[in-house]
């Protein structure tokens, strides 16, 4: 190769490289301007998300005040959005009901789902840990959604809670021969 073929081969050379960073350039502000819209999506899927999530608290909530039943059992008052913290257990409770000797605690979702059952049993297993002052209470529990399959209502079931679904404007309520009572 002569030095002539060389130098224009590295002329070449420094031309495609030139082109090949504006090409990485170009590509790194797009790939800049991509991430900020996949990150406006997220923010707007997650208040979507939260949204559904507090309509069917909302829904639940104003439900169970017109007809404040789980089953046979009548309730005195309901609470919403209670958080309790004692030593190091934590935990939110959606819907939280008492009459004089009997609590019950609802755990809402708009789509229910076998793995929200784990996180009922956390809670339920949490509650009198957190609320001593319940401890000679009867304990139930509830999984209440706008939409529950019925794998997902089996289980509710067969773990001993009441499923809680919308029918109409109204909530029906059902439970199992393997009410837990705790």
């Amino acid at each position: 190769m002569t030095d002539d073929e060389l130098k224009e081969l590295v002329a070449s050379l420094a031309v495609s490289q030139k082109l090949t960073d504006e090409q990485i350039k170009k590509t790194d502000e797009q790939m800049k301007r991509t991430d900020e819209k996949i990150e406006r999506l997220g923010v707007r899927l997650g208040n979507i998300s939260r949204n559904q999530g507090d309509v069917a608290e909302e829904f639940f909530y104003n439900s169970l005040i017109k007809d404040n039943h789980l089953g046979a059992i009548a309730f005195d008052d309901i609470t919403k959005n209670m958080e309790k913290h004692r030593g190091n257990i934590q935990e939110e409770y959606d819907l939280f009901m008492t009459n004089g000797d009997s609590i019950a605690i609802v755990e809402v979702k708009y789509k229910a789902h076998i793995n929200d059952l784990d996180k009922l049993d956390r809670k339920f297993n949490n509650f009198k840990k957190l609320f001593p002052i319940y401890k000679d209470y009867k304990l139930y529990g509830a999984l209440a959604a706008f939409h529950m399959n019925y794998d997902a209502k089996e289980e509710v079931l067969k773990r001993g809670y009441f499923a809680l679904q919308r029918n109409g404007d109204l909530i029906c309520s059902e439970n199992s021969d393997y009410l837990k009572v705790l």
